[in-house]
Formats: C-alpha cells, sequence, structure tokens
C-alpha cells in the first residue's frame, strides 16, 4: 500500500467514529486538493445529481463547491458501521453570495479500500434556507472544537 489513511476495515464503532471525525475535520479546512487524498485515485460519487469518478474529478467539485458554499461548517455523526462501510448523517450552515444562509442536512453512504481510502461515496443532501439568527454551528472557520456540541446534541 503506497497511500494508506488509517483507521483501516473492517471497521469497529470506536474506529468508525474516528473515520468520521477526520472526514468532518478534513472537509472544514475546505482544501479540496488535501480533502481528495482522502479518496482512492478512482474514487466514485454521487453528490446529489452529480456523478463524479476519481480524484481530479472530485478536487474540481469541492473548488466550485467552497466557492459558492461561503463560510462552510460541517458535523458529521456515525450513523451505523459493518465491516468496511460507514453511514454517516450530517448538516451544515453556508452562506451564498447575496448572504442568504443555509443548512444542508443529508446522508452519506461510503465504502472502503482495505488501505482506508475512500472507493465510494453516495451522498444525499437537501438544503433549507435559514436566518443567521438560527445559525447553530458557532466556531471559527476550520474544525468544528472538540467542546463544540454534535448533531444530536444540538437536537438535529
Amino acid at each position: 500500500m503506497s497511500e494508506a489513511r488509517p483507521p483501516f476495515p473492517p471497521f469497529t464503532r470506536e474506529t468508525a467514529t474516528q473515520k468520521v471525525r477526520a472526514a468532518e475535520d478534513g472537509w472544514n479546512k475546505r482544501n479540496p486538493q488535501q480533502v481528495a487524498l482522502a479518496y482512492t485515485p478512482d474514487s466514485r460519487w454521487r453528490n446529489r445529481a452529480e456523478f463524479l469518478e476519481g480524484r481530479a474529478e472530485i478536487e474540481a467539485f469541492l473548488t466550485r463547491k467552497w466557492a459558492k458554499e461561503l463560510d462552510y461548517r460541517l458535523i458529521k455523526e456515525l450513523w451505523a458501521v459493518t465491516d468496511n462501510r460507514i453511514a454517516v448523517r450530517f448538516a451544515y450552515e453556508w452562506h451564498d453570495d447575496s448572504g442568504q444562509w443555509y443548512r444542508s442536512y443529508g446522508n452519506e453512504n461510503w465504502e472502503f479500500a482495505a488501505n482506508g481510502l475512500m472507493a465510494l461515496r453516495r451522498a444525499s443532501i437537501n438544503d433549507l434556507p435559514i436566518k443567521e439568527s438560527e445559525r447553530k454551528f458557532h466556531w471559527p472557520l476550520g474544525p468544528r472544537p472538540l467542546e463544540h456540541l454534535g448533531l444530536s446534541e444540538l437536537g438535529l
């Protein structure tokens, strides 16, 4: 394995939770090149109605995403785990260039290669316009601080 990203499958609840938090932290850094390295070179995605294959397409997608979704903050939570598969639920808050805030809710199904890189990602996401006063994700841009509440604790 020239590339490896522990923890490796088969996952336990504990190692799956570590994987979910690592993914959350990576996405909250909003660095498309760095995030793309967590996926196999031939990784396949379905994100909403978009189908992607390979790191170059993932990187281009994330570059477009974070140019549109400003002040992006994400929380992921483990939903289920078996062997090399993890299911998560997530929510993220962001605003567009007009200042309209959104909370986007979704679910992802992940499948991992033996080296711990994600080979398959299927995401379903819905956007809800919110008022700035309704925001729940308050931390400086970057990874969520450990003391910040998760989705369940926030009632999401």
